[in-house]
């Protein structure tokens, strides 16, 4: 017993000094939301710099034409259900009293709607 305490021991000893390394010291970190600290550290820049480039929006609209594609592929049924539960943000209770389903069932129909959205999405061009 005695062993196994000093090898804890041992191990916390070292990963205390690890913590404690000059350039990783805990103490010397400044939180995100110190404006003053930022500007200094960031050359007088305290926002994110926007990163928005010409194929990054083109990629990302390439993105968003693909999964209409997709979701365009769909059934009725499956895209009514994607729609509530992913962009409206309701709960399956909440979609099945729309549908006139159980929330069970409507767990169920999303789970297949997933499913074949994601082939239309991978087969889509």
């Amino acid at each position: 017993m005695r062993w196994v305490s000093k090898i804890v021991e041992n191990r916390i000893r070292d990963n205390l000094g690890k913590l404690h390394a000059d350039k990783r010291d805990i103490r010397k970190e400044i939180p995100l939301n110190n404006t003053s600290a930022t500007q200094d550290t960031f050359a007088g820049i305290s926002e994110p710099v926007d990163s928005t480039t010409p194929s990054l929006i083109l990629s990302k609209g390439e993105g968003l034409n693909k999964l209409e594609k997709a979701i365009s592929g769909l059934k009725p049924e499956y895209r009514e259900v994607i729609i509530l539960t992913r962009l409206e943000g309701l709960s399956h209770k909440q979609v099945g009293e729309k549908l006139g389903k159980s929330p069970d069932a409507v767990r169920m129909l999303l789970a297949r709607a997933m499913s074949v959205l994601s082939r239309n999405f991978e087969n889509t061009e």
